[in-house]
């Protein structure tokens, strides 16, 4: 029997806007971005599986982010450059194939995002032998994922559980009583 492998696929749009919009209320400094790399050995680490990394950006100027590909090439990313009409959200699009595509195969998945476009093509990949994952931050994600995690969604927290992040974040979150640190807050 082939070994079975975990799809992780990224949209970095989203998470780059929650981050620096909603969590950060500017634009995040690199330091400040998610360690990518981390994020490809969490998916094989969760599932104990090999992972194929597909993240999704829209190309849509005259040049690629060249120094931006390299580098995630360089973490064993297959990056995905993406254009269209103006308007167009090339890479939920994109995403949204993918997930299709992903019904026929033998795979497992996990979505780095929070938007709720991606419903849809969620829930045809739950309730089977599959395993589907969804990694970002709890308290950005649309509320439209929480009815699918009694059909199997799990959900990886992407500062706590993935340890993304360099520095603790300044988020406000509900902090189970076993993780509280009183010096934290000190």
């Amino acid at each position: 029997m082939a070994q079975r492998t975990t799809y992780l696929l990224i949209d970095g749009e989203n998470i780059d806007a929650t981050l620096g919009t909603s969590i950060l209320g500017r634009r995040p400094h690199p330091d400040e971005r998610p360690r990518w790399d981390r994020l490809l050995k969490f998916a094989q680490r969760q599932w104990h599986q090999d992972a194929k990394g597909l993240f999704f950006l829209a190309a849509n100027g005259p040049e690629l982010p060249m120094a931006f590909i390299q580098a995630l090439t360089a973490l064993g990313y297959q990056p995905i450059p993406l254009s269209g009409a103006e308007g167009e959200k090339v890479v939920d699009m994109a995403i949204q194939k993918t997930l299709d595509a992903l019904v026929t195969l033998q795979a497992d998945v996990m979505l780095v995002s929070h938007d709720g476009d991606f419903l849809p093509q969620l829930e045809p990949l739950l309730g089977g032998s599959r395993k589907v994952g969804l990694i970002g931050f709890k308290e950005f994600r649309n509320a439209g994922f929480s009815p699918l995690e009694a059909q199997g969604l799990e959900f990886f927290d992407l500062e706590h559980d993935v340890k993304a992040f360099n520095a603790t974040l300044p988020r406000l979150r509900v902090i189970p009583i076993d993780e509280f640190d009183p010096l934290a807050f000190l």
